[in-house]
């Protein structure tokens, strides 16, 4: 009998008795956690995160304190990954290998991506992405889920061949016995008030019986009699109700509250900016308030429409919205960053429907 042979026979015999209901509850193991953004989908999903691996301290701190808030019992591993041994973990966790049910992570993206230098695995970020190779060949779970941008699809390899980093990883996990499929999603396509398309890989044993969601959104102008989605989910709706931004209390931000750090140096920018534009765009206000910006620069200072999904949101580059305007005085107030948070907090949930896996 080959080794893939051994492999799926015993991840039938694990299955053969969950279905007899001799477990509790499916188990997740998180890579590359961040804030948690990703776990808030895969609990949603129903799993229980058993440990969370992320070198940040300041999302360490997020991770542990809502751990503490939610009464979780998961890990939190403040680490570089390559210096966490995934032989040690599965024991420090009580597992064997093929019982973890999902092992999952978005590794870094910055050297795929689009809008980036593109400098793929000669930079150490890109070879970050085989880490989950790495974890996959100790845990063996039952399935991996990998979010990544869909520079991934064309990244170049040692050789400068489009697409040789992808061939590479989906190689190496066929290699362990997984059979992958992917495909690139759209969080608004989910009800997610976000225009965010990113690439999603699913690999399990074979036979790979996963189906990526169908759309349950579409623009109003793409909607038929036949086949009719909801529209998309607005800007306007995602901040509804939103109240007046709150000032800090002994240092800390209230619960359920959003704080106003907008820079007065980006009001003014700001201010003349109409929604659903961009600063550069605005030939009429003074060009010492376009600063240097040219018409490239579709996505700074850009004020979102309350009438359309937000663009997609990435590190380091923050959109405005229009809370109130009274057009008398001439008064204008824009949201807060923490707001332009709160679509991101619609965004992670996204992933739930990409995590319901049918064992």
């Amino acid at each position: 009998m080959t080794t893939k042979e051994l492999q799926s026979r015993h991840f039938r015999e694990i299955l053969a008795k969950e279905s007899l209901g001799m477990r509790k509850t499916f188990t997740a193991l998180s890579l590359f956690s961040g804030a948690g953004g990703m776990d808030i989908g895969v609990m949603q999903a129903g799993f229980e995160i058993l440990a969370c691996i992320e070198i940040d301290p300041y999302a360490c701190e997020t991770l542990r304190a809502n751990i503490v808030r939610d009464k979780r019992t998961t890990k939190v591993i403040e680490k570089d990954i390559r210096e966490v041994d995934p032989s040690l973990l599965i024991v420090e966790l009580g597992l064997q290998a093929g019982e973890l049910d999902l092992l999952y992570g978005g590794p870094p993206c910055q050297t795929f991506s689009q809008i980036g230098k593109r400098h793929s695995i000669n930079d150490e970020r890109g070879l970050l992405l085989f880490e989950m190779v790495r974890f996959a060949e100790v845990f063996r779970p039952k399935a991996i889920l990998i979010e990544q941008v869909k520079g991934l699809l064309n990244a170049q390899d040692q050789q400068n061949k489009p697409g040789g980093v992808f061939k590479q990883l989906v190689a190496q996990l066929e290699t362990l016995g997984y059979c992958s499929k992917w495909k690139l999603l759209n969080a608004a396509d989910y009800g997610v008030p976000q225009l965010r398309q990113r690439l999603f890989i699913v690999s399990t044993m074979p036979p790979n019986h996963f189906q990526f969601p169908t759309p349950t959104h579409g623009p109003v102008t793409k909607a038929t009699p036949l086949f009719a989605l909801a529209p998309y989910v607005t800007v306007g709706e995602a901040l509804q109700g939103l109240g007046t931004p709150c000032e800090k209390q002994n240092g800390c931000i209230p619960e359920d509250s959003h704080l106003d750090v907008t820079p007065q140096g980006d009001r003014r920018w700001i201010y003349g900016v109409p929604e659903g534009s961009h600063l550069a765009k605005q030939t009429h206000l003074p060009p010492e308030q376009r600063r240097n910006l040219s018409r490239k620069d579709t996505t700074k200072f850009k004020r979102l429409s309350r009438s359309e999904p937000s663009n997609t949101l990435r590190c380091g580059e923050i959109f405005f919205f229009i809370q109130q305007k009274i057009v008398i005085s001439h008064h204008e107030s824009t949201c807060d960053y923490t707001a332009t948070l709160t679509i991101t907090c619609y965004v992670v949930r996204s992933v739930v429907v990409l995590v319901e896996f049918d064992f």
